[in-house]
């Protein structure tokens, strides 16, 4: 639990506790990530019953940048509070390297917990950080890491959020020091581990075998992680997609941008486009038409007469 001097009202519930129930199910949970509210409100729509707010994912849509740890910590927070306000579902926050020190890590899980994150991501590289698939990675030293994570979980004030401690070692020092580092994370308190970039089927087996804990295997086209599908991951408690929709809505617009520049046209491109209807319903235009009519003060007086 964090101290009584946050000014937090959190105890406990939420979106966070349901994240932990959906775990503890023994279910693997399916989680695709979102870059925005709108790609958080199209995952909700599918049924999905989590979002990876993905830092990756900010950092090419928001900045245009690649994932080299230039988002800030206000920026990242704003786009919680976004994708918070527009979905129900538990949201899984990519921190990066929490922005600094332990101390920072303090203020990064607190900000995030109050934006709406229901489990909050850490990873042990060097600041600034790189995509988790990129080459010229460095990690921090294993006891810095571990007071990063002791720092997150006192932190927190809902003690239902998740601290989920990735390691990025396996490109730096191996799959055995990947795990060494892991399950010493796990020592420390976190509540999920994510070794990233295993880079075979066998490395993928091991994870979850040498290491007891509900672990995250992150799936990513054009990685170092072979492509299977989450029914050939069962030992995974979550199996994580952080960019696919982002990687085909850029597919998507590439194509019908390509034809339009090309014709100068619609014609021959509304049926690969979203009809205007389904993009209202999406946004949720009726539920905000109906707020406008019941707080119409034009309507009001018509009542009151």
């Amino acid at each position: 639990m964090g101290d009584s001097t946050s000014g937090s009202s959190f105890s406990g519930g939420g979106p966070a506790a349901e994240l932990r129930r959906r775990l503890a199910s023994g279910r693997q949970l399916l989680v695709p990530g979102a870059a925005n509210a709108l790609t958080a409100r199209i995952i909700e729509d599918a049924a999905f019953e989590a979002v990876y707010v993905t830092g990756a994912g900010i950092a090419n849509t928001f900045l245009g940048s690649p994932d080299i740890g230039l988002v800030s910590l206000s920026e990242l927070r704003d786009h919680v509070e976004a994708i918070g306000q527009a979905v129900s579902l538990p949201l899984i926050v990519d921190a990066d390297t929490g922005f600094g020190n332990p101390v920072n890590v303090t203020r990064t899980v607190r900000t995030l917990e109050r934006a709406g994150a229901a489990a909050i991501q850490l990873e042990d590289q060097v600041n600034p950080k790189k995509c988790g698939h990129f080459t010229g990675k460095a990690v921090i030293p294993l006891a810095d890491m571990v007071q990063k994570i002791h720092a997150a979980v006192d932190a927190r004030v809902n003690d239902a959020t998740s601290i989920i401690a990735r390691t990025d070692a396996r490109a730096v020092e191996g799959l055995d020091r990947a795990l060494e580092r892991a399950a010493a994370y796990r020592e420390a308190g976190a509540d999920i581990l994510f070794v990233e970039a295993p880079q075979s089927v066998a490395e993928l087996r091991d994870v979850p075998r040498r290491v007891v804990a509900p672990h995250i295997v992150n799936i990513v086209e054009g990685g170092r992680t072979p492509l299977l599908a989450a029914p050939e991951l069962p030992e995974f408690a979550i199996v994580l997609f952080a960019n696919i929709a982002l990687q085909a809505a850029v597919h998507g617009m590439q194509a019908v941008l390509a034809d339009l520049g090309r014709t100068g046209s619609l014609a021959g491109l509304t049926d690969r486009i979203a009809p205007w209807p389904e993009r209202q319903r999406l946004v949720r235009k009726p539920l905000f038409d109906d707020l406008e009519l019941r707080y119409s003060s034009t309507t009001s007086a018509e009542v009151a007469s």
